[in-house]
């Protein structure tokens, strides 16, 4: 009989604690908000801790400190382990005491430790009795009825919510790799600019460097052959005298023709090459914005792909925060919070 009383309890204390944490919602929000884990209305671990409570502490429930000290210390026990093991299993922290004092990983802390034991005292003190009572109206055979029924529906309600949290993680896997993917564009994209940046600046020093070298050597080439080309002025000048003014006119259009033609070849190939570059690069540019384009409309897809069971859930638990995703998950919520408006 302990067994049936236990998960009688467990969904009698679990309703009371749906309405209570409804209750204190409202207060704080001025509207209805489904809390709790599941979609029903139950609090399952409403429903845990305050049946080990009464279930478990009848010895003691006549000393009232030591009622309340074990029963601060069972109720703080079972909703860090909870939260823990949520937080491990679906890689979600679901409620935060950080900006709390003497709290213990954001799971627990001092200050609702001591308003539980509180109200664990005034349970088993004044309430249970009278739900004790009321369950023990039901005759056997139509409890263990109601515990099957409802049984079936918390686990089918369980089954359901686990299912949609595994599939928004999923969803925020493929967010995540989107978003990495497009920081990884960015950062090619800006190493490229950086690239053709220093290679200019790395081609004019080397150009620089090559034209001061090029001066230097000129000038000691300069220096050695003037004496050699003043001996050799007066011997070209001889020969100029001796040479044709038609000869010397076909020289000078033949040089001329030659050096002409030169300069377009060059010239034709630096066009061509940086022709070529330029689609190149253009190519580059048009691949990368066709599949930015992808990603973000992949992107927005996933973020607006919310199911009704993400959204009660971000509705429900407000500080709640993905281990893995986090900033990802802020950028949901703040999504769902606008489509609420």
């Amino acid at each position: 009989m302990q067994l049936y009383f236990f998960v009688l309890y467990f969904f009698t204390y679990g309703f009371l604690g749906w309405c209570t944490e409804v209750a204190y919602a409202t207060t704080k929000e001025l509207r209805f908000v489904n809390r709790g884990f599941l979609n029903g209305p139950i609090c399952p671990i409403y429903g845990v801790g305050v049946g080990v409570v009464v279930m478990f502490l009848e010895p003691v429930e006549n000393n009232l400190i030591l009622l309340y000290i074990v029963s601060t210390v069972l109720v703080t026990l079972i909703e860090g382990l909870t939260g823990y093991l949520m937080d491990k299993i679906f890689h979600h922290k679901w409620w935060d005491y950080s900006n709390q004092p003497l709290n213990i990983g954001g799971y627990v802390c001092l200050l609702f430790s001591l308003v539980w034991g509180v109200a664990c005292v005034a349970i088993v003190k004044v309430i249970h009795p009278m739900i004790h009572n009321a369950l023990a109206l039901i005759p056997l055979t139509a409890g263990i009825v109601l515990i099957v029924v409802l049984g079936t529906v918390l686990f089918a309600d369980l089954y359901v919510t686990a299912s949609a949290i595994l599939k928004l993680n999923k969803r925020l896997d493929a967010m995540e790799k989107i978003a990495a993917e497009l920081r990884e564009i960015s950062d090619k994209v800006g190493e490229n600019i950086h690239e053709n940046v220093m290679e200019t600046m790395e081609f004019s020093e080397e150009k620089k460097k090559q034209l001061d070298s090029a001066v230097l050597d000129l000038r000691e080439k300069l220096d050695e052959t003037k004496q050699q080309m003043d001996s050799l002025a007066v011997e070209m000048r001889e020969k100029l005298e001796n040479a044709t003014e038609e000869q010397k006119s076909r020289f000078e259009e033949r040089k001329n023709y030659i050096e002409e033609q030169r300069n377009r070849i060059e010239e034709r190939i630096r066009m061509e090459e940086q022709k070529v570059r330029m689609e190149e690069q253009k190519v580059r540019m048009e691949e990368q914005k066709v599949r930015i384009a992808e990603l973000k409309n992949r992107y927005a897809e996933l973020a607006e792909r919310s199911t009704r069971v993400s959204r009660r859930l971000a509705k429900a638990f407000p500080k709640m925060e993905s281990r893995h995703h986090k900033e990802i998950m802020e950028e949901l919520k703040l999504r769902l919070k606008r489509d609420r408006r």
